[in-house]
């Protein structure tokens, strides 16, 4: 059989690359190789590094890199048997089974003898066999279901069927591509003007097939179906059909800029064009879509939401943020219309509930992306003028319109929301409309007023100017509307103070009070969602005191009433009750001042922040058992499979930091697992902010280290938690984190190779190594009980054989720690290794000059477990050299494995020591004893 062995290349780099290669260290081998290139000026030394890149590809598993470097390879060199086989391992894992074939019966012309070859060919003969079968009989499925549609007589349910087959097949490759060659993108073009709402589904999720993952055919498909069309079916009235369109045009963004990143050799370049224009022509669609009256209030939302998604960079390393500045320069303006719009009032776009949070959301992530100051004075300069220019015209209509736009802003970019705010009479405007007598007029500026009071300085200013006049609307107002709106602005300045017990804007007793009418409104359900989304906003900044938290946990109907909104189609309420869930489970960030700064902050007579007294650990463990007896899991699991731009990372980061409290008690982690609650958080370790991230992994590694990682993540799924637990083992986490990661990552290397190549492929190892040496005993212990598991597999054994490190010496020295849990993971580590490799016997007596001491007194250890480790240890030593059983035997540990031997119970310490005496025996060191005597001494 072939081995991935490195042809030793005479520069340093090279041997420095083929040094990580062996070590197993793939991405630190593929980077020495690649700085080796650039310095290569032969075409035969490049040849063997491309050959060797490749195989780091291989190992890798970027197979479309792979074939390119072993294709650069035999470029130069044809007749390199190595570089072949390597291009055709990666053309087999790309499907490209015939050139794959052709690759592979060259090399076996070439080495007639290779068993290696012989094996490959025959497999790629039957996998083309039976992809030729599959292409053939899924050709007639396709054929039988075009008929079924294009025939005018078949029954609608019959072509209704059809149309779902085709979905099926599309999600095959080979279904896929013979609906594709068959023309069926004009059946299914004509598909999506059907009146039948399950058919222009169906059409429109083969369209997801189709295009999923593949550049050519999405391109293809863009430009024969054109975007004025799909945008037209995104922006049509059914909600339905809408986010299936919406979702379509998502799979043809991810699949046009993947091809843009993919590397494209030879012949597949001049194919495929620069998929760019395409690109830019998708986004110039869904800017244009904005103001559109013709768009519906759902299509728009799905229009603003792949903006979110498309638009802006995803990491801030990648300096690129042209697109971003070409929707600002194209689109800024257009947005601003739909935030400005008044629903109520005759002119503008139709909306949902949703699209002003959705258009905060996305004027939000433009602005973020940003790169300089110039940059955001622009978008500054160009949002106050549109209000300007609104807010200077004449009638009430105009300036209703600029207010509503700044209202927009505060709750997106709030620095450009404040910037209007300062503009000459817009306050004065937003208090005096305040006092009108049309209902909407009041609506939008008492809204404003409430966004407004955000920050320090407006809150300060409402305070003096404004809490009359929204207790005056909240008391003598007959709309509903108005006055849960004015109680949520009275709710936002009376929690100015945040959880700071001493900090009471009002008068004691009123925070209740106002908490009362939010929950009264809340369970109403009478009122419309709006109205009752508002009293969730109210309770979300109440809910900063102790007393409305516990006041709330105890009212059953409102948790209900709350949790019940969190799973309808209203995404305006979902950081309202992820915030107010937060805060009742404490799960915020509260920095403990040291108490001698609180000493001197006192003699100084500053203000010192005080914990209410039932935000104390046994209140928040009780309103815990309160929530999750309502269902929460089920709501938090509902609130996070939102599509929609109102899922903001940061309202992620609150469902995240509210699952980490919900599994901080062992015995309520089977219930969140059971609720969904484990699933759910595995795409919050990638969608989230920084913070969310890192409690999302925390709660998994706290489900995985008590809960049977198998049950919890049934499937495939369970290979999806071993990167957020990796991501755990930095710095930059609390030493507690480091800890549970470690565990949860010992439970999972002890369940399969598969699950610990899967944890090596994440760079674990290197890191629980570090772990190994940190100073905290627990997490020390934790780390070596991790790499006890991980010894199972070959490639960290090979860490330890290689020469030149202390990896070995580590492990007993360790052995003879007095931390017993670490002398466990150690000597077990131990046991394993010398196990696995009889090689590394010879080298313990190099580690230590004690280690006859330290294997003595793992025999006389009082622990079960440790004197097992110990005589497995030593039996090892035997069975591996017979000078390493001389030099116990002529040691104290020939008496103990004797006494130990003799036990009357026949245990596996026993036995394993008899098995040490009966080896000795075998060497000649020492006599058989007599039947009924005792043994003889060597």
């Amino acid at each position: 059989m072939i081995r991935c062995q490195i042809v030793t290349v005479l520069c340093p780099l090279s041997e420095e690359g083929n040094t990580l290669f062996n070590a197993g260290d793939m991405q630190g081998a593929l980077c020495f190789y690649t700085k080796a290139l650039k310095f290569s000026d032969s075409q035969a030394e490049s040849a063997v590094l491309h050959r060797n890149r490749s195989a780091c590809y291989l190992k890798l598993e970027d197979y479309t890199k792979a074939e390119a470097d072993a294709s650069k390879a035999l470029d130069v060199d044809p007749g390199d048997v190595k570089a072949r086989f390597r291009r055709a391992q990666a053309l087999q894992k790309l499907g490209r089974l015939n050139e794959a074939f052709l690759d592979a019966q060259r090399c076996a012309q070439m080495e007639p003898t290779n068993n290696t070859f012989k094996e490959m060919l025959r497999l790629l003969g039957a996998q083309s066999q039976k992809k030729s079968v599959q292409m053939s009989s899924t050709d007639a499925r396709v054929q039988q279901m075009f008929s079924l549609l294009l025939d005018p007589l078949a029954q609608p349910s019959d072509r209704q069927k059809a149309a779902q087959n085709l979905v099926v097949l599309s999600r095959e490759e080979a279904g896929a591509e013979q609906i594709f060659r068959n023309d069926g993108v004009k059946l299914i073009q004509s598909l999506l003007g059907s009146k039948q709402e399950e058919v222009v589904l169906s059409a429109l999720r083969t369209l997801v097939g189709l295009c999923t993952g593949h550049q050519s055919r999405t391109m293809a498909i863009v430009n024969e179906l054109g975007m004025e069309q799909l945008c037209g079916v995104m922006g049509s009235g059914a909600s339905a059909v809408s986010l299936a369109a919406c979702h379509l045009l998502q799979v043809m963004f991810e699949a046009l800029t993947e091809g843009m990143k993919r590397e494209i050799r030879g012949k597949d370049e001049a194919i495929l064009p620069e998929p760019s224009r395409e690109l830019r022509s998708m986004l110039r669609h869904l800017v244009e879509m904005m103001p559109a009256s013709s768009v519906s209030g759902p299509g728009r939302d799905s229009a603003i939401n792949l903006l979110v998604k498309q638009v802006p960079r995803k990491s801030q390393r990648n300096p690129d943020n042209s697109l971003t500045l070409w929707v600002i320069d194209q689109g800024l303006k257009k947005i601003l219309e739909v935030a400005g719009t008044v629903p109520e009032m005759s002119e503008g776009p139709p909306l949902t509930d949703n699209s002003h949070m959705s258009c905060s959301v996305l004027l939000s992530k433009l602005y973020d992306d940003l790169k300089s100051d110039a940059e955001r004075e622009n978008f500054n300069k160009l949002c106050e003028e549109y209000v300007q220019r609104h807010f200077g015209r004449p009638g009430l209509e105009s300036k209703l319109r600029a207010i509503q736009t700044v209202s927009v802003l505060l709750q997106g970019p709030s620095d450009v929301g404040n910037r209007t705010l300062e503009m000459s009479g817009m306050m004065d405007a937003v208090i005096s409309l305040c006092a009108s007598e049309v209902v909407c007029h009041q609506q939008v500026a008492v809204e404003a007023l409430i966004h407004a009071a955000g920050k320090a300085k407006r809150a300060s200013f409402i305070t003096a100017n404004g809490v009359a006049l929204l207790k005056d609307l909240y008391k003598k107002s007959e709309n509903d509307q108005i006055r849960v709106r004015a109680l949520v602005g009275l709710c936002k300045l009376g929690s100015a103070g945040g959880t700071d017990f001493s900090m009471k804007q009002f008068a004691e007793g009123s925070t209740l009070k106002l908490a009362k009418q939010c929950r009264k409104w809340l369970c109403n359900e009478s009122l419309p969602p709006t109205s009752r989304r508002w009293a969730i906003e109210g309770l979300a900044y109440l809910t900063f005191d102790a007393d409305v938290k516990e006041d709330l946990v105890e009212d059953r109907n409102a948790l209900q009433a709350m949790f019940q909104l969190a799973k309808s189609e209203d995404k305006t309420v979902l950081f309202a009750v992820g915030s107010t869930l937060v805060n009742c489970t404490n799960s915020y960030d509260v920095d403990k001042p040291d108490p001698q700064m609180v000493e001197l902050a006192k003699y100084a007579k500053q203000h010192v922040p005080e914990e209410h007294p039932k935000d104390a650990h046994s209140f928040v463990e009780k309103r815990l058992m309160k929530l999750l007896e309502a269902g929460v899991v089920s709501a938090l699991v509902c609130m996070g499979k939102q599509e929609s731009p109102a899922l903001t990372e940061t309202c992620r980061e609150c469902i995240a930091r509210v699952f980490l409290a919900l599994v901080e008690r062992q015995e309520d982690r089977g219930t969140v697992v059971a609720q969904g609650g484990g699933k759910a958080l595995l795409p919050l370790v990638s969608e989230s902010t920084d913070v969310g991230k890192t409690k999302a992994a925390q709660a998994l590694a706290k489900i995985t280290i008590t809960s049977n990682p198998e049950i919890a993540f049934p499937g495939e799924r369970i290979y999806e938690v071993v990167r957020p637990l990796v991501s755990l083992l930095t710095l930059d986490c609390s030493l507690l984190q480091n800890f549970e990661s470690l565990m949860a990552l010992t439970n999972l290397a002890g369940i399969s190779e598969r699950l610990r190549q899967k944890i090596i492929k994440e760079k674990a190892v290197p890191k629980v190594e570090g772990y190994m040496f940190e100073e905290h005993e627990l997490v020390r212990a934790a780390a070596t009980e991790c790499m006890c598991n991980l010894v199972l597999s070959t490639e960290v054994q090979q860490l330890y054989v290689a020469t030149g490190n202390d990896r070995l010496k580590l492990l007993v020295l360790y052995s003879g720690e007095e931390d017993e849990r670490l002398r466990k993971a150690a000597a077990g580590t131990l046991a394993m290794l010398t196990a696995e490799q009889p090689e590394l016997c010879a080298r313990i007596p190099g580690t230590t000059s004690h280690w006859l001491e330290i294997l003595q007194a793992l025999l006389l250890s009082d622990s079960l477990e440790l004197r097992h480790r110990g005589v497995v240890v030593i039996l090892n030593l035997m069975q591996a050299e017979k000078s390493l059983a001389e030099t116990l035997m002529e040691s104290e540990a020939l008496e103990i494995l004797s006494v130990l031997a003799k036990s009357t119970e026949q245990s596996p310490i026993s036995r394993a020591a008899q098995h040490c005496l009966d080896k000795a025996i075998e060497y000649g060191i020492i006599k058989k004893p007599e039947e009924g005597g005792e043994g003889n001494e060597p």
